[in-house]
């Protein structure tokens, strides 16, 4: 049978710590340094001087760190003053291991009660239970309570308006949305429709204000720079989203939330990989 993990005595590792500090202060009068102030950083720092390595795998090179970094260190006493074992699967041999599969059993015993509990709520009298059934359950806080809804600001004449800034991978947008509009939609000084020449990035654009049943309601006129125009669509549409917020109900919002128009996307672009055309594609593979 294969031999175990090697095990190290104390004795021994007093000596390897012993041998470690003598070899730190020879170290450091070779290299003209204080014995007394001489750090790890000191030490790898020498090493490296004295013993200069190209090799690539940085396990492979010299080192000179302290015995307990070195040698793994010893299993913990597993029982206690009378004999008894701390661990309750202690006798299987192999208490990790089994602990390991018990915890995947708890995770499919809580699935299981969440079934059982589904299915006690469905039934005709559940409300007979319903003292017992609170006891599993926890009080969840609504996500929507968590944005600041900015109050509405108003200009000379009187109508509503709200700021609000939008982000997706390296575009950035500012949007100013005016109350008792006709549904004018500018970007960057130009028409929407001009802006955005695909159909795709105009559907992102009036999203949120088909969401909500507001289209046509409101004038946008809207700034935004920096990557393409597909990304600039979706850094309008948070915008647009955010602004919304100011005139819009407490239940509009969560559900606002919960598809989705309130969370920045935070995907970028992936890097270029060495040896490879792009990202994933490889380059033409010729046989000659």
């Amino acid at each position: 049978a294969a031999a175990g993990p090697q095990k190290f005595t104390q004795e021994f590792i007093d000596k390897q710590v012993e041998e470690f500090e003598v070899g730190k202060r020879h170290l450091a009068n070779m290299m003209g340094e204080d014995p007394e102030t001489f750090t790890q950083e000191d030490i790898d720092r020498s090493i490296a001087y004295l013993f200069p390595s190209g090799l690539f795998e940085k396990r492979a090179r010299p080192v000179m760190k302290h015995p307990e970094e070195i040698f793994p260190k010893q299993t913990a006493i597993q029982w206690d003053a009378e004999g008894r074992p701390f661990h309750f699967l202690f006798y299987t041999g192999k208490q990790s291991y089994y602990s390991l599969l018990h915890d995947v059993y708890e995770k499919i015993l809580y699935m299981r009660l969440i079934q059982l509990m589904e299915l006690l709520l469905s039934m005709p009298y559940c409300s007979l239970e319903e003292e017992f059934i609170l006891k599993f359950r926890k009080q969840l806080e609504v996500q929507s309570s968590k944005y600041e809804i900015p109050a509405l600001q108003y200009d000379p004449q009187g109508v509503a308006f709200s700021f609000a800034d939008g982000r997706r991978k390296s575009a950035k947008a500012s949007i100013t949305l005016r109350d008792s509009g006709s549904g004018n939609i500018t970007i960057n000084g130009r028409n929407y429709l001009y802006y955005f020449p695909v159909l795709q990035n105009r559907e992102q654009l009036m999203f949120p204000l088909l969401f909500v049943g507001m289209s046509g309601r409101f004038d946008i006129e809207g700034s935004v720079e920096g990557s393409g125009h597909s990304a600039q669509a979706g850094a309008l549409r948070l915008a647009i989203s955010r602004a919304l917020l100011s005139f819009v109900s407490e239940g509009e919002v969560e559900k606002m939330r919960q598809a989705g128009l309130l969370t920045a996307d935070p995907r970028i672009r992936e890097r270029k990989k060495p040896g490879q055309e792009g990202a994933r594609k490889k380059f033409t593979w010729k046989k000659r």
